[in-house]
């Protein structure tokens, strides 16, 4: 009897991973069922299948590749040396995508999944603390991964995937997000309490045009408002100081540094004075922002709603 020679492999040193993954993945669970009961018959029935179905897909995946994997006697098999040093690899792989299916799945369980969550910095102290403990009484083992960073760069990670809702200001305004107002915020100008001002509890924000700002970097929310409202105030901020948290800064005006338009501390500043902003609306808006036709799994649905029923109310220990 003569060997017949096995044709050319359709995956060679060349190919594309892409193009092995998308050839190679379907049957992989196949050859694992087949090596573990080494018996076609019993391994079609486990897996549900038509016996002709699994075979022919083991004689593809053999083609495929270019080499044996079975040895075969009738409907019982036997792995060949190449069939055992790729079944190791295959059964690695297939235990990835199963821990990868059970994380989403956990991830999207009503009560125990998790929701990725950003938010800003100036609401790290108190107003997310609050929010979660108030949404965790109906929903106790919900899951958070928490990111807090400024509004432009969640924007980035929602629109990335990586997060499912941030809280954000200005509340965004792009045809693929999908954002509401829950709040505002007022503004006080942050002045050291031996400045000239610091006897004032009212201050019209044209009276500090001759004042060095400490302000937020450039791409920051509350860098755009600070600079908005300067410039509705008839003036353009002269910047001495850039930071990335508005406590720093709190920080640089009660050494002396400057003087900053700022939201409500958590907790009073000493050193510092904090002026209310008259003649014109000296707010920054809260939002909460996703991604437009993003599917939410039941934990951020939930959360989103809970969110939304907070309208009006989500600032009140800030005000």
């Amino acid at each position: 009897m003569q060997h017949q020679p096995r044709p050319a492999p359709r995956v060679s040193h060349n190919s594309d991973p892409e193009d092995i993954v998308t050839l190679l993945a379907p049957r992989l669970a196949y050859f694992a069922g087949v090596a573990r009961t080494e018996h076609v018959t019993r391994a079609a029935q486990e897996m549900q299948i038509p016996q002709s179905t699994l075979s022919r897909a083991l004689v593809r995946l053999e083609r495929d590749l270019g080499v044996d994997l079975f040895a075969r006697r009738g409907r019982t098999v036997s792995l060949t040396p190449a069939g055992r040093t790729f079944l190791a690899s295959v059964e690695r792989a297939l235990g990835e995508v199963e821990r990868a299916a059970e994380s989403v799945r956990a991830d999207a369980d009503p009560e125990t999944g998790k929701v990725a969550f950003g938010f800003l910095h100036t609401m790290g102290s108190e107003t997310v603390p609050g929010l979660l403990r108030a949404f965790r009484a109906d929903h106790p083992r919900v899951r958070f991964s928490l990111v807090q960073n400024y509004g432009e760069a969640m924007l980035e990670r929602l629109r990335a995937g990586e997060l499912d809702l941030c809280l954000t200001s200005p509340v965004p305004d792009a045809p693929d997000l999908v954002a509401r107002r829950l709040d505002e915020q007022r503004l006080r100008l942050v002045v050291p309490d031996d400045h000239r001002l610091a006897a004032r509890k009212r201050v019209r924000l044209a009276e500090a045009a001759d004042e060095a700002f400490v302000t937020l970097e450039p791409g920051y929310g509350l860098r755009r408002i600070t600079d908005d409202l300067c410039q509705e105030a008839g003036f353009r901020p002269r910047v001495a100081f850039e930071g990335e948290e508005a406590e720093t800064l709190r920080g640089l005006v009660a050494a002396g540094l400057g003087v900053a338009l700022l939201p409500p501390p958590a907790v009073p500043r000493p050193g510092v004075v904090e002026l209310t902003v008259t003649g014109q609306r000296a707010v920054r808006e809260i939002g909460v922002a996703w991604l437009d036709g993003h599917p939410d799994t039941p934990p951020v649905t939930a959360f989103k709603q809970f969110l939304l029923s907070r309208k009006g109310k989500l600032l009140q220990q800030s005000a």
